[in-house]
């Protein structure tokens, strides 16, 4: 983990260098806000919770997270600096991990921007802080999840564009995959332990676990497993690159 924390600190640092950070911000809290009231009709339930406004998260993630992810490694690799980077006293794992921390920890910035929701929630009505504690938790999760995979798709390609459609396509397919589009596709001939392994690596599943306020050990495991796996496989694909210049 050698220099994960001079990585992080600069990597967290260029992302309020320039307007893209205050940008992504501005549109992240409008789109919530957008979904949450009009489509998600929070006023209209009557009922004291977030879940309208986390019901669409992992939509607004789909497109939204890529976007961060994209520029980690492609930039680096397009202006040649990822050879330069791995000939400072810094680790490939602390490169990554870093890389990685700075945009879950922006996220995490722009998420914490929501707290007015949290407080008209407790303005209007009595809503139970745990379960809502809980959705911040997952979804956070989640999030780092759809930038695991964006990492891992931008340190493949030098195209910032192609790394973002190839993540969003990538995520789309995670996060559907527990739906009905996608089982009923294999119900007709694959057997139920083949459907419900599929079903399992859905975001959507193990995210709505969590907002209903069940914060399960398989949640946290299956998120946890999922960031690790494509973290590894970031960091393989830039030690593979590196060595083929």
């Amino acid at each position: 983990m050698t220099g994960l924390m001079p990585i992080f600190r600069r990597e967290l640092a260029g992302y309020f260098a320039t307007p893209v950070a205050y940008v992504f911000i501005v549109i992240f809290l409008v789109l919530s806000g957008v979904f949450c009231f009009y489509l998600g009709n929070f006023f209209e339930r009557g009922q004291a919770d977030l879940r309208p406004f986390f019901a669409f998260q992992p939509w607004l993630y789909l497109f939204l997270i890529p976007a961060i992810g994209m520029r980690l490694w492609a930039e680096e690799r397009k202006t040649g600096t990822i050879e330069l980077l791995m000939t400072l006293p810094v680790s490939l794992a602390g490169a990554v991990l870093g890389k990685f921390l700075a945009a879950w920890a922006f996220t995490a910035i722009a998420l914490a921007l929501t707290f007015p929701m949290w407080l008209t929630v407790a303005y209007l009505g009595q809503p139970d802080h745990g379960v809502i504690l809980a959705g911040y938790v997952g979804s956070l999760l989640m999030a780092g999840g759809y930038l695991a995979i964006a990492a891992c798709i931008s340190a493949v390609t030098k195209n910032q564009v192609i790394a973002f459609v190839v993540a969003v396509v990538i995520c789309f397919i995670f996060t559907v995959s527990g739906a009905p589009l996608v089982l009923d596709f294999f119900a007709a001939w694959a057997p139920q332990t083949i459907l419900n392994a599929i079903s399992s690596f859905s975001f959507i599943t193990h995210f709505n676990a969590i907002v209903d306020g069940v914060i399960d050990l398989r949640d946290l495991v299956f998120f946890a497993s999922l960031i690790g796996f494509w973290l590894f496989a970031n960091a393989v694909v830039v030690d593979l690159k590196k060595a083929s210049g």
